[in-house]
């Protein structure tokens, strides 16, 4: 079921004749969570280097949950950052694997965008592998204009301006553009 999304495509065009308005892709971050370390910790970093083409780096646990045992400071997840070209062939895969249709909710007000996917073998290029197992990811998008820089350099930091904030409405165009995504709910298979 895709719902109607109200964006206003001529004055955001207009907006994006300033080369310093024009957003772009940040970076992609695929995480798995794992839950615990171990072996399953270490399955999870062979499928997420097998998909991404870099290595990951663990998660660890910010505080200890008795009820779920874990501990403070265990590993118990990983995540890899994709830049740049690679982010972007990764995003075309990753996109196939939710039929190119992503909810609305799943953007927040700045732009940034969070989709999961159910099995990693529904990626296009992925085989299954008895010996690893079937993992779910998340990935997030971050988009971006030219300055964000401020907010991150060491010496005079401030902040962005409401103004030179990427909107909602802007990464869906971006996407409906760049990779010809729809907006709506996914059909459910199970």
């Amino acid at each position: 079921m895709e719902q109607v999304i109200d964006i206003d495509e001529k004055s955001i065009e207009e907006k994006w004749k300033n080369p310093m308005y024009r957003p772009f892709i940040a970076k992609v971050v695929v995480n798995i969570g794992v839950g615990s370390s171990g072996e399953k910790l270490v399955k999870a970093m062979k499928v997420l280097e097998s998909i991404s083409g870099q290595k990951p780096v663990e998660c660890r646990a910010k505080k200890t949950i008795r009820d779920f045992g874990i501990r403070r400071n265990e590993p118990i997840g990983c995540k890899v950052t994709l830049r740049g070209e690679a982010a972007m062939r990764f995003l075309e895969k990753a996109l196939d694997a939710v039929e190119r249709t992503i909810n609305p909710d799943s953007f927040d007000n700045h732009g940034n965008l969070s989709f999961g996917i159910r099995e990693h073998i529904d990626i296009p290029g992925t085989k299954y592998d008895p010996e690893l197992g079937v993992f779910g990811m998340d990935v997030c998008i971050s988009f971006e204009r030219p300055g964000y820089r401020v907010s991150r350099r060491r010496r005079r930091k401030s902040k962005i301006p409401r103004k030179q904030r990427v909107t909602k409405e802007e990464a869906m165009l971006i996407l409906k553009k760049k990779f010809n995504v729809t907006f709506g709910e996914r059909k459910k298979i199970w």
